[in-house]
C-alpha cells in the first residue's frame, strides 16, 4: 500500500462521499461547463487538502464529521481548483498533472471564466448554508494567496528577497491554504477557538515545509514533472539560493545576480548556478529549515489522544518532506 492510501485509510468512506459531493457542487445548466468540470474531476491530484480537512476534524472530535465538514472540504477544493486553472493561464502552462490544462484545451478566455465560476460556486456553497465562520477562514486564505503571488512578482524584479520576505511569500502563497484546511476541519466540528487556531498553525507549518521541499526539487535530477533549474530560469528566489546569496562574497553575489538576471536562459550557466548553490550548503540549509517546520508541526499534535486520525496526520507531515515529487 502506498503512503497516500495509508493516509486515506481512516477517512476512506468520507473521501468517497466527498468525491460525489464535490462533483455535485460544480454542476451547472451549461453543457460546456459540465464537460469541463467532468474533465477536472477525472484528473484529480492526491487530494491532500480535503484529506487535511477530514483528518483534522476527526482527530479533534474523536472521529466525528458532519455536513459542514463535507461542505468545507468541497469549498476548499473548489477554490484550490479555481486558483490552479487561473495559474495555468497566468503561467501560460499547457500541462497540469501530466494532462492538458484547461487553457490548452479550451483557450484562456474560457479557462478564466471557469476559474471564476468555481470560485463563485465555492462562496455560494458556504453562504447558502450559513457557514459564515468557514467562509471567513477560506476568504482570508484567498486574499493571502493573491498577496503572496504579487509579493513574489514584485520582489523577483529586484532580486532583493531576504529570508524573512521569502517566508512571508511562502506563508501566504502556499501555507495559508493548508492552514485554512486544518482550521476549517476543526471549526466544522468544534467551537473551541484555541484548538481551531492550534490546527491553523499546524497546517501553516506543514505548508511552509511543503514549499521548501518543492524549492529543493529545483536542484535535483529526478523526474518530478518539473525541469531542473526552472525556478532560476523564472527568476524565482528560493531558500537555497537566498541563503547562498547572503553568505557568499560580494564578487560571487554579483556573479549570481548577473547569472539570474541576464543569463537565466543559458543552460550551462543555470547548471553552474545550481552547482554553486549545492557546493555552498544552500540545499543543506534549506533542508534543515524544512525539518524545523516539520518538527514544530508535529509538536502541536502532542496534546491530542492517540488515534488512527492522528497517526495519519503524522504520516502526512512526514510524507510532505520525504516525497519524491
Amino acid at each position: 500500500m502506498n503512503v497516500t492510501s495509508q493516509i486515506k485509510q481512516p477517512i476512506f468512506k468520507e473521501m468517497e462521499l466527498f468525491e460525489k459531493k464535490f462533483y455535485e457542487s460544480m454542476t451547472s445548466q451549461v453543457a460546456l461547463l459540465n464537460r469541463i468540470t467532468y474533465y477536472i474531476v477525472n484528473r484529480k491530484g492526491k487530494q491532500m487538502r480535503p484529506m487535511f480537512v477530514f483528518l483534522t476534524a476527526k482527530m479533534v472530535s474523536a472521529g466525528i464529521v458532519n455536513e459542514r465538514t463535507y461542505r468545507g472540504a468541497c469549498v476548499i477544493e473548489l477554490i484550490h481548483t479555481a486558483t490552479l486553472v487561473h495559474d495555468d493561464v497566468v503561467d501560460d502552462s499547457n500541462r497540469r498533472r501530466g494532462f492538458f490544462s484547461i487553457n490548452a484545451l479550451w483557450k484562456n478566455k474560457i479557462a478564466v471564466l471557469v476559474g471564476d465560476y468555481l470560485l463563485s460556486k465555492g462562496l455560494l456553497l458556504s453562504i447558502d448554508n450559513g457557514d459564515f465562520d468557514l467562509l471567513k477562514i477560506i476568504s482570508i486564505a484567498v486574499r493571502e494567496m493573491s498577496e503572496g503571488e504579487l509579493l513574489q512578482i514584485e520582489k523577483a524584479r529586484r532580486l532583493d528577497i531576504t529570508e524573512d520576505i521569502y517566508y512571508e511569500i511562502i506563508r501566504k502563497k502556499t501555507a495559508t491554504l493548508i492552514a485554512a484546511c486544518c482550521a476549517l476541519g476543526a471549526k466544522s466540528v468544534i467551537e473551541d477557538e484555541i484548538q481551531v487556531e492550534n490546527m491553523r498553525k499546524f497546517g501553516e507549518l506543514i505548508g511552509m515545509a511543503f514549499q521548501i521541499k518543492d524549492d529543493l526539487f529545483d536542484y535535483t535530477e529526478d523526474a518530478i514533472g518539473k525541469p531542473t533549474g526552472i525556478d532560476i530560469k523564472e527568476q524565482k528566489m528560493t531558500l537555497p539560493l537566498i541563503h547562498v546569496l547572503n553568505t557568499c562574497t560580494s564578487k560571487e553575489k554579483s556573479w549570481l545576480i548577473n547569472s539570474i538576471k541576464n543569463h537565466n536562459k543559458d543552460k550551462k550557466r543555470v547548471k553552474e548556478v545550481i552547482a554553486f548553490v549545492k557546493n555552498n550548503d544552500g540545499l543543506l540549509y534549506a533542508e534543515n529549515k524544512m525539518i524545523e517546520f516539520q518538527q514544530e508541526a508535529l509538536l502541536l499534535l502532542d496534546n491530542y489522544p492517540n488515534s488512527d486520525f492522528k497517526d495519519a496526520l503524522i504520516l502526512m507531515v512526514n510524507y510532505v518532506i520525504e516525497r519524491k515529487k
